[in-house]
C-alpha cells in the first residue's frame, strides 16, 4: 500500500509541524496549498514545507472557482449562519477538500491529512467532504493524535527539526482569510465580555477612523449574480476585491459573534467581510423588489437551512443539491441595479431598480397619480378577519 499522504498545508506553524510529524512516521508527504484569496502562497512557505520534510509542494489558484462555484451560490441563497456569519471560511473548505482529494488521486496517495483541532469546525468540513468524494481514502489528523499541548511545544519541536518558522511574529489570534472574509479567534477574544482590542481586526477601519465622507457604490445583478460595479461590467474576483477595499475604507463588514460550533460548543469569533456584507445587503434588497411575498418568506427558510449545511460541511450532499435547484429557480428574474451608501461602519441600500420590479408607483403613491381603489379595502378586511370574528363574539378576543 502507498505510504503517500496529501496534507492541506497553510504554511503556518501547525501544518509545518504536521509535515515533520507525518514524515517521522514514514509517510511521503505532499503539501497542497490552495489560493482562495488569502494571498499568493509565498516562496518562504513553500521552502518551509520542504524544510519540514515535504517531498513535493503543489499550489493551485482557486480564486475564480471559489467565487463562481461557492460564493455566488451562497449569495443567491442569502445564506447567513445564525443571523451574522457570512460563511467565508466555511465556503472555502469544501473547495479545498475537493482539490485535496483530486491531488491524492493524481499522486496515487492512500490518505489525506489536515491540521485542524479536535474541537473545531474545519475538521468536520474537510473529513466529511473527503469521505463523500472518496470514502476509500484514509484521513489523518495529527493535531488530534500528537503529544503537543501548547504552541510553545510546537515551536520547540519545529526549532529542533530546523523548520524555518518566524517566532518573532507570534500572535495571540488564530486567523483564517480568503476573498469572502476573515475569521479571527483566540487570545483576548476567548473572554466574551472583553471588547475586541484595536489589533484584532486585520483590514477594516474602525467607525471612528473610517472615511469622513460617505461613499456610494452601484452594483448590477444578472439572475442573482453580481456582474457590474458603477455601471461597468466586472470580473468576479476583481469585483469582490474592489468591494473589500471600498468597504474596509468605510468601516463596513465587522462583526463580533458567539456562535454554535458543529461539535456542540460555543465559540466567540470576530469576522471581517466588507464585500460579503455589501453584496448581501444589495442582493437581499433586490429580491424584496422582485419576488412576491410568499416566495420571499419561503426563501428565508431555505436560506437558514442552506447556511446550516454550509457551516456543517455538507456542501456535496443531496439536500444541498435540491436547495441549489430551488434557489436557482428563484433567481431567474433577480436582475437589476442596487445603489448603496457606505458611511462610518454602516451599509444602507438607497436605491434599487429592475425591469422585473413588482413595485407599482400608481398603486403605492399617495399623490394625485393614485389608482388604487380604496373602497375595495373594506371587503378585503372583512374577509381577512372573518376567521377570528367567532372568537370575538364569545369574548375570547379580550383575553378572558
Amino acid at each position: 500500500m502507498s505510504r503517500t499522504v496529501v496534507l492541506a498545508y497553510s504554511g503556518g506553524l501547525d501544518t509545518s509541524v504536521c509535515v515533520r510529524w507525518l514524515a517521522d512516521r514514514g509517510y511521503r508527504v505532499i503539501a497542497f496549498m490552495a489560493n482562495v484569496g488569502q494571498g499568493e502562497p509565498s516562496a518562504i512557505a513553500v521552502k518551509r514545507a520542504k524544510a519540514a520534510g515535504a517531498s513535493r509542494v503543489i499550489v493551485r489558484d482557486l480564486r475564480r472557482e471559489f467565487v463562481a462555484d461557492f460564493v455566488w451560490p451562497a449569495l443567491k441563497a442569502n445564506a447567513v449562519y445564525e443571523g451574522k456569519y457570512l460563511l467565508a471560511t466555511a465556503l472555502s473548505r469544501p473547495l479545498i477538500a475537493k482539490h485535496l482529494v483530486a491531488v491524492a488521486h493524481e499522486m496515487k496517495a492512500h490518505a489525506v491529512a489536515h491540521g485542524c483541532t479536535g474541537k473545531g469546525n474545519d475538521q468536520v468540513r474537510f473529513e466529511v467532504t473527503a469521505r463523500i468524494l472518496d470514502p476509500r481514502l484514509a484521513i489523518i489528523a495529527p493535531v488530534r493524535e500528537w503529544q503537543f499541548r501548547s504552541r510553545d511545544e510546537e515551536i520547540e519541536y519545529a526549532l529542533r527539526h530546523r523548520i524555518p518558522i518566524d517566532v518573532s511574529k507570534r500572535s495571540p489570534y488564530s486567523i483564517d482569510q480568503n476573498l469572502w472574509g476573515t475569521s479571527i479567534e483566540a487570545g483576548a477574544l476567548e473572554d466574551p465580555w472583553v471588547e475586541p482590542l484595536a489589533d484584532t481586526y486585520r483590514s477594516i477601519r474602525s467607525a471612528e477612523r473610517a472615511a469622513s465622507r460617505p461613499g456610494y457604490v452601484t452594483i448590477g445583478f444578472s439572475r442573482g449574480v453580481p456582474t457590474a460595479l458603477n455601471g461597468t461590467r466586472c470580473e468576479a474576483v476583481t469585483l469582490v476585491e474592489r468591494l473589500n477595499a471600498l468597504g474596509a475604507l468605510h468601516g463596513v463588514g465587522r462583526s463580533d459573534m458567539i456562535e454554535s460550533r458543529v461539535v456542540g460548543i460555543k465559540s466567540r469569533e470576530v469576522y471581517e467581510a466588507p464585500a460579503a456584507t455589501i453584496l448581501f445587503e444589495a442582493h437581499q434588497e433586490l429580491e424584496r423588489l422582485i419576488l412576491d411575498r410568499e416566495l420571499l418568506r419561503f426563501k428565508q427558510g431555505i436560506a437558514a437551512k442552506y447556511a446550516e449545511l454550509v457551516y456543517s460541511g455538507l456542501w456535496f450532499t443531496p439536500l444541498k443539491a435540491v436547495l441549489d435547484a430551488c434557489v436557482e429557480e428563484t433567481q431567474r428574474r433577480v436582475s437589476g441595479t442596487v445603489r448603496l451608501k457606505l458611511f462610518k461602519g454602516s451599509c444602507r441600500v438607497v436605491g434599487r431598480a429592475s425591469p422585473h420590479s413588482l413595485y407599482r408607483e400608481r398603486l403605492a403613491t399617495y399623490s394625485a397619480k393614485d389608482q388604487f381603489d380604496q373602497r375595495a379595502a373594506e371587503g378585503f378586511i372583512k374577509l381577512f378577519g372573518l376567521p377570528y370574528e367567532g372568537r370575538g363574539a364569545r369574548g375570547e378576543g379580550r383575553g378572558e
